[in-house]
């Protein structure tokens, strides 16, 4: 069957990494939300999505394998994402483990933080569940606040506590993380390129140079399609794509009950085709699929 104007979500999380839904409750959503295409991208892991692989079923959406790579170099924090690479590579699942790595010495030292500076100390129970996650951050450390009285909300949380702790960064570069991604036979895309470090926005000149940048270390792709972008973030982004050969993307990220994000919220208008270079990604992803 043609799928004229298919629903695509190529950017979603579970509780592998900082979203609330496990990988079978969210399949179970991606299904009633009627989604065509979808990928998840759990940050710095892929054990979700090898989760999802063994739960599907012949008449299920189409799926992608996918990760999100937090990224820092000496010119800013991206997060990128790898999409269709083999799971079985050594290169990939090597920056996996170091990125889960750089996570658990942040959480230690954000415990070691609360402690010292807040004096916020959580049950020992607690701190062996943290510490048993894939990849533990800062939602998990909210969530505990709010349930034992240190914050009203989540939200509170974040803007009066976790957001002012100074723990040092642990990340991976750019280029390992695209690299790895190539080498694996996937796909690396910028994601959210509007959208720097904290409130910074990225626009214009500044975008096109961070652009080029990541591509002279194999970048292929832009998310241009995304649950926070205007109409018009979204239309500048996929004129930088165009206008780079880059594929485009389309993305939620839907973390479940974390974010105020529904599925498929991902900025375009399903009754209009999809944008070109979003039409060639699909075709790289799908040769025997005619989506358009």
């Amino acid at each position: 069957m043609i799928k004229t104007h298919p629903v695509i979500d190529l950017h979603l999380h579970t509780a592998i990494s900082d979203g609330t839904d496990t990988p079978e409750e969210l399949l179970l959503h991606v299904r009633e939300a009627g989604i065509d295409v979808f990928s998840v991208t759990d940050h710095d892991a892929i054990a979700g999505c090898e989760q999802i692989r063994s739960l599907l079923r012949p008449d299920d959406p189409r799926f992608l394998f996918g990760v999100e790579f937090s990224c820092k170099d000496d010119k800013g924090k991206y997060h990128i994402l790898g999409y269709g690479y083999d799971p079985q590579s050594p290169v990939i699942r090597s920056v996996v483990e170091k990125g889960h790595a750089n996570r658990m010495k942040k959480l230690d030292l954000r415990l070691e933080r609360l402690r010292e500076e807040h004096t916020i100390r959580f049950p020992d129970a607690d701190i062996k569940a943290l510490h048993a996650l894939s990849n533990p951050g800062k939602p998990h450390l909210a969530g505990l606040m709010v349930r034992y009285g240190y914050a009203a909300t989540m939200r509170q949380a974040f803007s009066e506590v976790l957001n002012r702790l100074h723990v040092p960064d642990f990340y991976t570069r750019p280029d390992t993380a695209i690299t790895a991604i190539l080498a694996a036979g996937g796909v690396p895309v910028l994601a959210h390129p509007c959208f720097g470090d904290g409130d910074q926005m990225i626009l214009g000149k500044e975008l096109e140079e961070r652009v080029r940048r990541l591509m002279h270390f194999g970048l292929k792709g832009l998310e241009g399609c995304y649950s926070g972008y205007t109409e018009t973030l979204s239309k500048q982004v996929i004129a930088l794509a165009e206008a780079f050969d880059l594929y485009v993307t389309a993305g939620s990220d839907y973390h479940g009950s974390n974010k105020l994000i529904r599925l498929a919220d991902v900025g375009y208008d399903t009754d209009m085709p999809l944008p070109n270079g979003m039409q060639r990604f699909l075709r790289r992803m799908f040769p025997d699929e005619p989506f358009r």
